[in-house]
C-alpha cells in the first residue's frame, strides 16, 4: 500500500485518498516526510526566497487549484 503525507489544511483530499485505499498520513513536521511514496502539499507556503532543502526524493504534488480528483490524478500519474 502506498502512504501518501498529506498537509493537515488537505482534509477532503485526505479523505478522498484513503476512499481510494492509500495509507494517509499527516504531514506535521519534516521527519513525517520521509518515509511516504507522496506528499501533497497546499501550495500555501510558497518558497519565496527560492531555497530548497531536499528531505525526501518523493514527489510533491502541489494541491493549490486543483480538485482532490486532479490531485488523485496526478498521484497515479507520478507513481504509475
Amino acid at each position: 500500500m502506498l502512504k501518501i503525507g498529506v498537509e493537515a489544511s488537505l482534509s477532503n483530499i485526505k479523505q478522498v485518498l484513503q476512499e481510494k485505499g492509500y495509507e494517509v498520513v499527516e504531514l506535521k513536521q519534516e521527519s513525517d516526510v520521509v518515509n511516504c511514496d507522496c506528499c501533497v502539499v497546499s501550495g500555501l507556503d510558497s518558497n519565496v526566497m527560492g531555497m530548497h532543502d531536499t528531505v525526501t526524493q518523493a514527489p510533491v504534488i502541489e494541491a493549490k487549484g486543483l480538485s482532490a480528483e486532479e490531485v488523485c490524478q496526478q498521484i497515479e500519474s507520478r507513481l504509475g
